[in-house]
């Protein structure tokens, strides 16, 4: 059955207060709800549920919040908790896993050593499929159950795994990583050894392609790389592109360099690279899914293999913020948090709670790190952002004609080092791949008949900088001191870590490794014959920071955050940020609301009013047209408020317009043939502010030719419009445009029933780029591929108010009532109530499993 049938609420969702339905236009037209109001709700929700009114009471006492009443009516008729016991022998005391009504699994262990382990089991129970995805993708062991198609692909993960010295790598992120690492891998693998005794519980896609799940070792969890959601090299060549074709002065209009920066081509270097110089590196770091179209690539008849397109997985930033209690509408600060990530099924993060006498964690994380990295600990709350730190940088070399292993290096042939590993391939003789390797890094590319060879150096392959693996430091800190001391060893990705804590305080930590680049800004690629070396890392107190500021709250949406007066063209640690819309709206809702609700929250992760839209509206107001066709679109906008609503016919022709014509209108008439050739749209901000400022680039009747620009790809969207959904306006929405599809990696290969069952959409969906409810879209078709699948609003010291929501669901196992069941609070703005207190789990399970040991086993000692 679609869920997305119908975007009108059911009956369950009307148990939902009024006024939290849906964000709402205004601000503050609802006020948290009242004592009263609250138990009004609890009556007309039991019922609706009356075999369950003892429970709905009791999570009444934890939680007054209209929000947790709403949450916990969308469940309907709940049966008793179903008990499971299973004997494990890694265990050393019982444990338990209660899995609430929303999916979420609360694991309660008698000591931080099980809790791992357990986490690690119950990770394999919800998401196996993924995360042995995950592990043979980045160990570049795909070929080995998917066939040739492959190998490709393969080659390219092990350029990027870790080689370095592992007693150094784990030495790097504590005494205990290790202990963590090694009983979460243990967890997992005795999930596999349970599925022995119980294949009938195999999981579908194991089935589908007929392959045995492969156990871990402890070293694959930092080892994988290639996860860092670093995209400077991507940056690197396109810039490079365009001062090869033009001159790097027009790249400006490509992308908007802040802090104000002139580049200019290093020394040396030609900037005319091969078209697919990244290829390697692009196999290396998008995801996966099966496709038909190599069906004779395996030996078997069901499946073949192909790549995403690297849209995918590319990160398109994220917001968080904290409110302290002084600015708080609960007098207990706020913190909030949605990262926006590429949409699919099941969720790239998963919601846990880790309950030990020592620590007692809850939040999302990546389902294959043990731990969390987005949450709170029952003192402190935090959350993470992308924070742009220039991680990355391409070397280009020149090779010796008589021998192509060797490249020039300070005047001398240095011999690349290379790693002979075999590939074995389902179907097929194994492969022999030679890994070749420079000093600074993996080789991606050689262009032979320019005796050119590129390799990549990046943080990401440092000691000590698996991908958010270093969050296990902080989460025993109890104050701002600890948290920041634990975050100064973090490596990648370069992420804002905002704080929150039950003393009432906040603040911000920027995070990460920071090359030092005495002579180049890393905004190109650079010769790799010596003379462009990195001189170490920035010190961690290098990086901006802030404790409890004044206005009392903080935000952070991967916009160029350096305070006033950073020292920015000394230390360069970036100078491409992402467009600051999102961060300008939030600030502008926050800094408006004199005291800031839970609900408050809620609503602004949801506003999907876009400020660049409201830029184009204003820039439009005194404009006219004799064609009847621009004028109907003139009158549409005119006095629009830049919601971009689903049902929204404005919404739809402004973003028609602004990612089919304008930006290529803008260029056209701003650049020259070759310079707007050489890339594809221009950088919004620089182009809002070119058109409302049009005597910098315009030149000559500047304002005439700006308006000329407006008006006839104005005409041309809608145009385009009309052709996509009819001539009558009244019928046009965004939400028929944009799409949202949770996609499973397998849906190219099944069948239509099965396709249903394992994906999760279509249904249309508002937002966009620039608002806070992020919406990356594909131009092509405008299915949407990145947004805000998992958020988080955690009330800081009344921890049973926070709140939650994870698309489409928890279980990554299609067959599960919890796979799919989050999808319509996602779709509606809802959320479900992030129970943390073991009272309130209790009342609210709807499954336990009871862990007993199967055997004796040397007991690890606590940490």
């Amino acid at each position: 059955m679609n869920i997305y049938k119908s975007a009108k609420p059911t009956s369950k969702q009307r148990c939902l207060p009024a006024g939290l339905e849906s964000p709402g236009r205004r601000w503050r037209e609802r006020r948290p709800g009242s004592l009263t109001e609250s138990r009004s709700l609890v009556v007309s929700c039991i019922h609706a549920i009356r075999s369950r009114v003892k429970i709905f009471l009791k999570l009444l006492k934890f939680s007054g919040l209209a929000w947790l009443i709403g949450s916990i009516c969308s469940i309907g008729h709940a049966k008793e908790a179903q008990v499971q016991v299973i004997a494990l022998e890694g265990l050393t005391q019982p444990a338990d896993i209660l899995v609430d009504h929303w999916g979420v699994p609360h694991i309660f262990a008698a000591s931080e050593s099980d809790g791992f382990y357990v986490q690690g089991f119950n990770t394999a129970r919800d998401r196996l499929f993924q995360v042995d995805l995950w592990r043979r993708r980045g160990l570049g062991k795909l070929a080995e159950v998917l066939g040739p198609a492959y190998i490709e692909e393969d080659k390219a993960a092990r350029l990027f795994l870790y080689r370095g010295d592992m007693n150094a790598e784990w030495q790097h992120y504590g005494s205990d990583a290790k202990l963590v690492a090694t009983r979460f891998v243990a967890g997992i693998n005795s999930y596999i050894d349970w599925l022995v005794k119980n294949p009938d519980q195999l999981p579908y896609e194991f089935r589908k392609v007929h392959y045995w799940p492969e156990k871990w070792s402890v070293d694959d969890v930092v080892r994988i790389r290639s996860n860092g959601l670093t995209l400077h090299l991507n940056g690197e060549v396109a810039r490079a592109k365009v001062a090869c074709k033009s001159s790097i002065h027009f790249d400006s209009v490509r992308f908007g360099l802040q802090p104000a920066w002139q580049t200019r081509v290093p020394d040396g270097l030609d900037p005319c690279l091969p078209d697919d110089v990244l290829k390697v590196f692009s196999l290396a770091t998008q995801g996966v899914h099966v496709s038909r179209e190599s069906l004779n690539s395996m030996d078997t008849s069901s499946t073949a293999v192909a790549v995403n397109d690297n849209l995918e997985t590319a990160t398109q930033g994220s917001n968080n913020w904290v409110i302290a209690r002084g600015k708080s509408a609960t007098g207990r600060p706020i913190m909030a948090n949605d990262p926006h990530r590429a949409y699919a099924a099941p969720s790239l993060r998963y919601i846990q709670q880790i309950s030990t006498p020592t620590l007692d964690i809850i939040g999302g994380g990546e389902p294959s790190a043990p731990g969390i990295s987005i949450g709170h600990n029952g003192t402190i709350a935090f959350g993470l952002t992308i924070f742009n730190i220039d991680q990355e940088d391409l070397y280009v070399y020149d090779l010796n004609p008589a021998n192509p292993q060797q490249y020039r290096y300070k005047g001398k042939w240095e011999p690349m080092s290379v790693v002979r590993e075999t590939i074995p391939v389902r179907g097929a003789a194994p492969v022999i791949a030679d890994l070749a390797f420079t000093r600074h890094g993996p080789v991606i590319y050689t262009e032979a008949a320019k005796h050119r060879a590129f390799a990549v150096r990046t943080v990401w392959l440092e000691p000590g900088t698996s991908p958010y693996f270093d969050s296990l430091r902080y989460l025993h800190a109890r104050n701002f001191d600890q948290f920041k001391r634990a975050l100064s060893t973090w490596g990648a990705p370069p992420v804002n870590q905002v704080y929150a804590d039950t003393r009432g305080n906040i603040g911000w930590v920027a995070s990460g490794l920071a090359p030092k680049r005495p002579n180049w800004d890393g905004l190109l690629p650079v010769p790799g014959d010596g003379r462009y070396e990195w001189a170490g890392f920035w010190p961690p107190n290098d990086l901006p920071s802030t404790y409890d500021p004044r206005k009392g709250y903080f935000s952070t949406s991967n916009e160029m955050n350096l305070p006033y007066g950073y020292p920015y063209s000394k230390r360069k640690l970036s100078f491409e940020w992402f467009n600051n819309s999102r961060h300008q709206r939030i600030e502008e809702v926050l800094s408006q609301l004199p005291k800031v609700s839970i609900e408050d929250s809620g609503r602004l992760q949801n506003d999907v009013e876009s400020i660049p839209a409201r830029r184009l509206v204003k820039l439009i107001a005194p404009l006219s047209s004799q064609d009847p066709d621009t004028r109907a679109a003139l009158a549409m906008l005119k006095g629009w408020d830049g919601r971009l609503d689903a049902e929204s016919a404005q919404a739809a022709l402004e973003e028609v317009w602004l990612s089919h014509y304008l930006g290529a209108a803008f260029k056209d008439a701003v650049l020259p043939k070759a310079a707007a050739s050489s890339f594809g749209s221009p950088d919004t901000a620089v182009m809002l502010d070119s058109l409302e400022h049009p005597e910098a680039r315009f030149g000559e009747h500047a304002h005439t030719k700006r308006d000329a620009v407006l008006l006839e790809s104005l005409h041309d969207a809608h145009a385009e419009m009309v052709r996509l959904q009819g001539p009558d306006p009244r019928q046009w929405q965004w939400g028929k445009l944009q799409t949202n599809v949770d996609k499973h990696p397998f849906s190219d290969i099944v069948d239509d029933d099965m396709r249903k069952k394992i994906d999760v959409g279509p249904v249309g969906k508002g937002g966009g780029p620039y608002t806070p409810n992020q919406s990356t879209y594909r131009p092509s078709d405008f299915r949407q591929i990145n947004g805000p699948s998992f958020r988080i609003i955690v009330d800081v010291g009344n921890w049973d108010n926070s709140l939650a929501v994870n698309l489409p669901g928890e279980s990554g196992v299609p067959d599960s009532s919890h796979y799919r069941d989050l999808a319509p609070l996602w779709l509606n703005g809802h959320y479900f109530p992030l129970l943390y207190s073991r009272a309130a789990v209790e009342a609210a399970t709807e499954t336990r499993i009871h862990l007993v040991p199967n055997a004796p086993m040397q007991r690890t000692s606590d940490h």
